[in-house]
């Protein structure tokens, strides 16, 4: 199978903020980039709940335990212990801490332990959690969370957000949402959805054909190519307001590449002189400067978290390969030499590695390579298309779309190639994910 190179480059406001931290004497984080990383063990008991006169349900506490397991799932990063496992009293009192027996919870293979209560009444609740590290038998964090009776899910996400950053100096992904194109027929338009899979909204309403989505790093536009107009336009949505604006409309393609990383500039790709070339415009001034300058087709750049780089594709040693330059457009380095068709680079928001697709055995597969060009890695081998990789803010995870038949899945697997899920899947097709930012 082939593609046509031109086709597929066109082609808590909720008042739970801690109110007590305590954290342990010494941290050691946890390396989940060595080679020999295995999943972190952790048991998570269910929450006790009290009450004060609410009317809520008293499950409530575990629920929001319930939510910390599901919400850690996700990292890929974790071994979920099953509660029935325990051989310890299931009183997840933290307040009593002298009273576990940490043997126990090594013996069922438990790194890490926590335990939390909540107690609410009709306005709010607060809840209360400790972290240990089983083996030291030490306390990692001692926190309070207060908020509204109807943030059950936002205060879980702040708890688990603790523990990545405790465990790992890493918040995670938590909040982040994947930006994506849905097609029926020649028909389609840009939606959302969050990292865990839920809340589905639409985003623009061109009914036209629409291509790469992206966002800008403050998380306050979103920047696509799209035939609205009857041929490639380039618009900047504002995120904020549901306002858009077109800054690109010149004669020939005009195909949207990333935002620099202070949102004020973006690549973009443009044939208005008759040859595919790559370009920065200002998105104030709507000033344009030319940066390749090659009787090849240059498309799909992305920035560097630096901004000191771009990576593209150019076809001018025969086919597409992935290549990179400095901002300016000088030193182009290529850095791709497997394979015969390498195509939609993407930056690591960490800096060291690019992830892109390349055609293997008549499919399309995700790969990564680190930025000189060495170490490539491929990280999906299925029998199915993946296309248009993506990175997670944290840099630990990428998204991508699976194709296989008329079926089209969005996917996100660990930046090893670990822990493979599905985000969403239609009957629709779904093309050209793109990660958010951790919004503000």
């Amino acid at each position: 199978m082939k593609k046509v190179f031109l086709i597929s480059s066109f082609a808590f406001f909720f008042c739970a903020l801690p109110v007590f931290s305590g954290s342990a004497a010494a941290r050691i984080y946890v390396d989940i980039d060595s080679p020999t990383f295995q999943l972190i063990s952790i048991a998570i008991c269910d929450f006790n709940n009290k009450t004060a006169g609410a009317k809520t349900p008293a499950e409530s506490g575990i629920a929001v335990s319930d939510y910390v397991r599901k919400d850690l799932s996700l990292t890929g990063i974790f071994n979920i212990l099953n509660n029935k496992s325990f051989l310890e009293d299931k009183d997840s009192n933290p307040a009593v801490p002298e009273n576990i027996r940490f043997a126990d919870w090594a013996a069922i293979g438990a790194d890490y332990l926590l335990r939390g209560k909540m107690t609410q009444n009709d306005k709010g609740f607060m809840v209360e959690c400790r972290l240990y590290d089983v083996t030291r038998g030490e306390i990692l964090f001692d926190k309070k969370y207060n908020a509204e009776i109807n943030k059950l899910k936002t205060v879980s996400r702040a708890i688990a957000s603790d523990i990545l950053l405790a465990l790992i100096n890493d918040e995670g992904d938590f909040g982040t949402r994947i930006a994506f194109v849905s097609k029926k027929g020649l028909k389609s338009d840009i939606y959302s959805i969050n990292y865990d899979g839920s809340e589905l909204k639409n985003i623009t309403n061109h009914q036209s054909i629409i291509m790469t989505p992206r966002w800008s790093p403050d998380g306050n536009f979103l920047a696509f190519t799209s035939f609205k107009g009857g041929r490639p336009e380039i618009y900047i949505r504002n995120l904020k307001n549901g306002t858009e604006r077109k800054v690109a409309s010149f004669d020939g393609l005009n195909l949207c590449g990333s935002f620099s990383p202070d949102s004020k500039k973006l690549l973009l790709t443009l044939s208005k002189e008759g040859n595919e070339e790559i370009y920065v415009l200002e998105t104030d001034t709507l000033n344009l400067k030319r940066l390749t300058n090659n009787y090849s087709i240059d498309v799909s750049p992305a920035w560097s978290p630096d901004g000191k780089k771009i990576a593209f594709v150019s076809n001018r040693a025969g086919s597409p390969q992935i290549y990179t330059m400095d901002a300016d457009g000088n030193n182009v380095k290529r850095i791709t030499y497997e394979g015969n068709y390498n195509t939609s680079p993407s930056w690591s928001p960490r800096g060291n590695r690019i992830a892109y697709e390349g055609l293997t055995n008549d499919r399309y597969q995700i790969f990564s390579i680190d930025a000189e060009g060495n170490n490539s890695t491929q990280l999906t081998s299925d029998a199915s298309n993946n296309e248009s990789p993506s990175w997670s803010p944290s840099g630990r995870q990428i998204v991508y779309v699976s194709r296989k038949s008329s079926n089209s899945k969005i996917n996100i697997i660990n930046s090893n190639g670990s822990n493979p899920r599905v985000l969403n899947e239609n009957s629709y097709k779904m093309i050209m994910p793109a990660w958010s930012p951790r919004f503000k």
